[in-house]
């Protein structure tokens, strides 16, 4: 089953010779639809601005056409939030130019958008324009009014009102944002006040119960703006209608596509559309990796299968191909970039670039005692790589050596994104993600727990990979993975690398210790924050006492106190036998 909507739309100028209004909507073709949605908006010009009109018809197609340009990994939220601050920003910009300080004749207008996607509707909102939810015969207004009384000389208020809130009015935009949880049969509507404020919601709904099954959406908006106009509207009149005709299964994944057959375990000189294989890179019983070279360019690539073991797993296989997907969508020198040749593919498999050097475990080995400058270079680098995948919205959940590659000239590179949380897809789809066993050491501790992986986990990843390239050792030992509940994580004790290694700064392992606590809330609040303080020695840390060795490292304490209580022993044996 696939999301199908009607959509209805209605504005006109009433008794007015122009009209503020602005209504509009896209239902895109099938593929878009998936992975971005349908999108419905409304805005009503201040009626004190000669210009309004511009800025509602300005908010609404602009709203329209740039959300469909944002990336498909990120969420409604953010990508329709990064939109209507643009917007505004645009709006206001405007009318400062041309009209200065007075927002009553600037660029200014209400804006309603209701996004559609998967099973989840969800509403942008500025101003006094209304947002409603019909079901099942109730109507539920689901925006609030950002409008206030307007006071009179002895501070009683009058019977008009002037807006709080609107697009394009002020430095700062504030919007309001709600998802809803939309089922068969639901009407989302947005209504001007010219609709609104001459119709009572007892009207609204009798309109709505009768004209529904009788009318289509077009027909239902037209017939709304008119019932309004026939109560006496004196303002512009506009509807924008959205019916949910047919939701998409829950909890599950995009479908794969049927003509894509499964292959594995491919021999040296084998040939899989149009890619000789080499040889074999790597095998698990999750996937195998080969070094391919196209027939055609005579690039060498890497592609990956699925293992034996997964060829029946659908949703491994959707995942598989997911990790194709983001590649393709997150362009940075440190993320293993996807290839695309443009030609058919027939199988299951990813392919993206061969590169030339070795994994960062295999570096690790190479080098026992790296300096401290050489493991910042390569965290500062995969921290970049972080920083283009969360900017995304995409989560990657299993940071770990093995899925780190380092060139032959110092590039380092994330090459595995097989776990990787896309916001733009759990928003619309629930896709498990499993855990390889050796991930847990790096795994953030409410990860641990079961709860979902944030990118605030990632970061804890990180601090981890950077804790144990200059120790060998992981900064709670094996002592989280035996915790159950976030009382007992809360009770670790941090082991620092300042006490047994005297080459790193105290101001560094400090750094690192906030950035590995295992309550997130207490971890640095943003990725781009820890890693300018693992350059740059933060004040705080600077200005912090020394602290005894007992409380820096308890379990040195204890073996520098067995040892000399065991000298003791050895010199009181030694004198008694004398």
């Amino acid at each position: 089953m696939t999301l199908t909507l009607a959509l209805g739309l209605h504005s006109c100028a009433g008794e007015k010779s122009l009209n503020q209004d602005f209504c509009a909507g896209v239902i895109p073709a099938t593929s878009m639809l998936c992975t971005k949605g349908a999108a419905v908006a409304l805005a009503d010009g201040v009626s004190s601005s000669t210009v309004s009109q511009i800025a509602s018809e300005t908010a609404v197609t602009s709203f329209l056409d740039d959300y469909f340009c944002t990336s498909d990994t990120a969420s409604v939220k953010q990508a329709g939030g990064q939109v209507l601050q643009a917007i505004h920003a645009w709006l206001y910009g405007q009318s400062r130019q041309v009209f200065g300080h007075d927002p009553d004749k600037g660029y200014v207008c209400t804006f309603s958008g209701w996004v559609v996607k998967g099973r989840f509707a969800h509403l942008f909102h500025i101003g006094d324009s209304r947002a409603y939810l019909w079901r099942q015969g109730l109507l539920t207004q689901i925006s609030s009014d950002h409008s206030s009384p307007v006071l009179t000389g002895a501070g009683h208020s009058a019977k008009t009102t002037y807006l709080s809130r609107a697009l394009g009015a002020g430095p700062q935009l504030k919007y309001d944002y709600t998802q809803v949880a939309l089922r068969e049969g639901d009407i989302l509507l947005l209504l001007t006040d010219g609709v609104y404020a001459n119709l009572s919601p007892s009207a609204l709904s009798a309109l709505l119960a009768k004209a529904e099954a009788k009318m289509s959406m077009p027909e239902l908006a037209s017939s709304l703006t008119a019932a309004a106009l026939a109560a006496q509207s004196e303002d512009n009149l506009s509807a924008a209608l959205l019916q949910i005709k047919q939701l998409p299964e829950p909890a599950t994944p995009p479908k794969l596509d049927e003509r894509l057959h499964v292959v594995t375990d491919l021999a040296a000189g084998s040939t899989l559309d149009g890619y000789t294989v080499i040889r074999a890179l790597y095998q698990s019983h999750r996937s195998h990796v080969y070094l391919v070279q196209d027939e055609i360019s005579k690039q060498l690539l890497v592609l990956k299968t699925p293992a034996t073991e997964q060829m029946s797993n659908e949703a491994y296989l959707a995942r598989l191909l997911l990790e194709d997907w983001i590649a393709r969508r997150v362009r940075n020198d440190h993320v293993i970039r996807s290839v695309s040749t443009g030609r058919e593919r027939r199988y299951i498999y990813t392919l993206a670039e061969f590169i030339q050097g070795q994994t960062l475990q295999q570096w690790r080995q190479d080098h026992p005692h790296p300096s401290l400058e050489q493991v910042r270079q390569i965290v500062l680098q995969v921290g970049t790589g972080l920083q283009a995948l969360h900017r995304a919205e995409v989560v990657h959940q299993d940071l770990r050596p093995e899925n780190i590659m380092i060139t032959e000239t110092g590039l380092v590179k994330i090459i595995d994104l097989g776990s990787a949380q896309v916001a733009g897809l759990v928003e619309q789809y629930h896709i498990a993600v499993e855990r390889g066993l050796g991930t847990a050491l790096y795994s953030a501790p409410e990860c641990l727990l079961g709860e979902e992986a944030t990118q605030s986990a990632d970061l804890y990843s990180l601090a981890v990979l950077c804790y144990y390239l200059l120790s060998g050792r992981f900064p709670y030992g094996n002592q989280l993975a035996r915790c159950r509940n976030r009382q007992q994580q809360k009770r670790l004790c941090y082991q620092p690398l300042s006490s047994e290694a005297s080459a790193i700064p105290r101001w560094f392992d400090l750094t690192l210790q906030q950035a590995l606590q295992p309550d997130p809330a207490a971890r640095y609040q943003q990725l781009s924050a820890f890693l300018y303080d693992l350059q740059h020695p933060n004040p705080a840390y600077l200005q912090q006492p020394f602290r005894p060795l007992l409380q820096r490292d308890p379990l040195r304490f204890w073996q520098v106190v067995s040892l000399i209580l065991l000298l003791l022993n050895l010199t009181l044996c030694y004198q008694f036998l004398l």
